[in-house]
C-alpha cells in the first residue's frame, strides 16, 4: 500500500485499532501506525498532513 491508497489503510486501521476513535487520534500517532502496517510499502516522507488527514477521514467516513 501507498500514501495515496488512504481507504485501504482505513480499513486496516480499523481492524488493528477498532477500540480507538478516529476524531481523538493525534497525526503523529496515525503516521506511526500506518508505517507498521504489514501491507505498506511506501516512503515515509511521501507522508504530510494531507495524506494523513484523507486516511483519517476514509476512517470516519467508514465508521459510519
Amino acid at each position: 500500500m501507498k500514501w495515496t491508497d488512504s481507504l485501504e489503510i482505513a480499513l486496516d486501521l480499523i481492524d488493528q485499532h477498532e477500540e480507538v476513535d478516529p476524531y481523538k487520534l493525534h497525526f503523529t500517532e496515525l503516521r506511526q501506525w500506518v508505517l507498521n502496517l504489514e501491507r505498506f510499502d511506501d516512503d515515509p516522507a511521501h507522508c504530510g498532513e494531507r495524506v494523513l488527514e484523507a486516511i483519517q477521514l476514509a476512517w470516519i467516513d467508514e465508521m459510519d
